[in-house]
């Protein structure tokens, strides 16, 4: 009878995942919690998500500088910082999920917070008391009262607790529904790809009706209008989010993947320095980096090629955390914690390349939108709002994400024989040639743009040029390209590639690398126009009447730098080698994209 007992529980045992509870804190079962079913919820949350997000960033440049007063340059940093506050806040939710809390309930708190943002800035929008007063904009050069005090306490509280909301969710989001997926399974990684392409593609279906139908209601109903309805949006996505919380497989935390990190460094930078000291160190080192790891460490096993047997040469310098010592016994690290952090720093340089694409990708939301606003935007005898144009690039994602998924990659998957097809490194590639042909395309349609403004004595009047706004709609479809091979290359990269206890953290990079971008940005308007300031009277970005800039300098410079960025990219895309089960036939192909 005792045996019968222990062969049940056994069987009990192994139709449990390991380390995922449901949301009841019980033992997630296999073939009840996680799969396609489960991410399929995350997926229609993402989709409300993005629409309340997007409907108001899209068009929040225009709010500024036509309700608060603020002058373009200054409406374009703030919808950056803006931006770049959200998305950087990303960390911190993919840190609480992995550490202390879980993914699961990151989300319902973010969105609760910013749910309470919007409300604060549609009760503004509301009442006329609380804005500057109305300024008629007869004359571009009229200066009007800026939003200030109590009311601009009110308008960045409610920006800020919206940036806090969003970075909690987009932090926490996308790792919940990537964890559904077995990684260990062939099926569950090609599962996994897939749900990152479609998460994308649910990102441009919200997107979508922010950019179109949102955006028209606040040019033509009024602001108050438009945050309601992200308001509400919001707050529908929450109970849809519950809805499946019966299938869902939830990662239980690990406590703070951070701790580890700076162990391994301080310990590794401690040995170096007492090496330096010391000649007894070598036999030191030999005699405790001499063991393998255990089979079985802290009571836990994974069958992923990714769990660390042997010490790598890699990153030599982190070997010194292994090195023994009675004086700072709490130093002491084992092969796969240092193994670990050598993962994160290996992805770190492909981080950091990324932040000049998204630095591109921020100009859509600001000079872009201010663009458009000066040209025709009719198409017959409908007038298109200026903040409608990414509705270009997201029409665009929307048909070329599914023919990805299920015509391009299996056609590269035959092609090359790999599990893969196109690597993770080679899509951000790709996304990274499309941001420094879009920049070289949007300076010049801005000196043809402002061509026409002298050549039609319209550079101080408020009538649209006559030019269709169709022009500035390239860069748009251009960058809109950059950010679907990117993004999604971006968070399955960083998923697969992190280890098992930052995993949330590591795809929060994604959107790290967004803030980053959108902050890069708003360093280089200010110091382009303190440079060109101290050398010209007029700096090439400060005028209140975008005619009287030089966006087309600016965005020559864009193109430069996106250049050398992409240079930097491919040295690091070169030398870095896959570490997780499947994408070790990666490695050929990588190297490929160089040629």
């Amino acid at each position: 009878m005792s045996e019968i007992e222990m062969d049940n529980g056994q069987g009990q045992q192994s139709n449990r995942w390991d380390g995922y509870i449901d949301w009841r804190n019980r033992s997630a079962i296999k073939g009840r919690h996680g799969g396609m079913l489960a991410a399929s919820f995350i997926l229609v949350v993402e989709v409300l998500e993005n629409l309340a997000y997007l409907a108001n960033a899209s068009n929040l440049v225009l709010y500024l500088s036509r309700f608060m007063h603020f002058s373009p340059s200054s409406s374009a940093n703030i919808v950056t910082n803006f931006m770049g506050t959200a998305f950087l806040l990303a960390l911190l939710g993919g840190f609480l999920s992995d550490a202390y809390f879980t993914t699961y309930r990151i989300y319902i708190i973010s969105a609760m917070t910013e749910f309470l943002g919007l409300v604060i800035l549609t009760v503004q929008a509301q009442i006329p008391s609380l804005k500057p007063p109305v300024c008629p904009l007869v004359d571009r050069n009229v200066k009007c009262e800026k939003v200030d005090r109590g009311k601009a306490i009110m308008l960045f509280t409610g920006l800020y607790l919206v940036a806090l909301g969003v970075g909690g969710i987009k932090g926490s989001l996308p790792p919940h529904g990537a964890e559904q997926f077995d990684e260990k399974t062939l099926h569950g990684r090609k599962q996994r790809s897939t749900f990152f392409n479609y998460y994308v593609f649910s990102l441009s279906c919200g997107a979508l009706t922010a950019v179109t139908f949102v955006v028209w209601i606040e040019d033509n109903k009024g602001w108050q209008w438009g945050f309601g309805i992200s308001t509400a949006t919001i707050l529908i996505s929450i109970p849809i989010f519950l809805l499946g919380s019966a299938t869902y497989r939830i990662k239980i935390p690990t406590g703070s993947p951070i701790t580890t990190i700076f162990k391994v460094l301080a310990a590794s930078i401690y040995h170096w320095w007492i090496s330096s000291n010391s000649s007894n160190v070598v036999s030191n080192f030999s005699t405790s980096s001499s063991y393998t790891t255990r089979a079985r460490e802290d009571g836990e096993y994974s069958e992923r090629k990714a769990e660390i047997e042997t010490l790598t040469e890699d990153l030599k310098f982190l070997n010194r955390a292994l090195m023994t010592t009675a004086r700072q016994p709490w130093l002491k690290s084992t092969i796969k914690q240092v193994e670990e952090v050598k993962c994160v720093l290996k992805i770190l340089p492909i981080f950091l390349s990324t932040i000049m694409l998204n630095c591109c990708l921020a100009q859509l939301s600001t000079f872009s939108i201010q663009q458009a606003a000066t040209m025709n935007t009719k198409v017959g005898s409908f007038k298109i709002p200026p903040a409608s144009l990414p509705v270009f690039p997201v029409l665009f994602i929307i048909i070329l994400a599914p023919v990805y998924n299920h015509v391009i990659i299996p056609f590269s998957q035959k092609a090359t024989n790999t599990e893969t097809g196109i690597t993770h490194l080679q899509r951000i590639g790709i996304g990274l040639v499309l941001s420094v042909v879009a920049m070289a395309v949007a300076a010049l349609v801005e000196m043809k743009r402002k061509r026409v403004a002298i050549q039609s004595g319209l550079m101080d009047s408020t009538e649209p040029l006559p030019i269709t706004f169709f022009w500035v709609a390239m860069q748009y479809v251009l960058l809109g390209s950059a950010d679907l091979f990117s993004l999604a290359g971006m968070m399955d990269f960083f998923f697969t590639e992190a280890p098992d206890t930052i995993k949330s953290l590591a795809t929060a990079l994604s959107w790290a690398s967004l803030a980053m971008g959108y902050y890069l940005s708003s360093v280089l308007v200010a110091l382009v126009n303190r440079i060109t300031g101290s050398f010209r009277h007029t700096p090439w970005l400060y005028a209140r009447n975008i005619n009287h800039d030089h966006l087309e300098r600016f965005y020559w410079l864009m193109c430069i730098l996106s250049g050398l960025n992409l240079l930097h990219y491919l040295f690091w895309a070169q030398r870095y080698r896959y570490r997780s089960s499947g994408n070790e036939n990666q490695i050929v192909n990588n190297r490929q994209m160089q040629k």
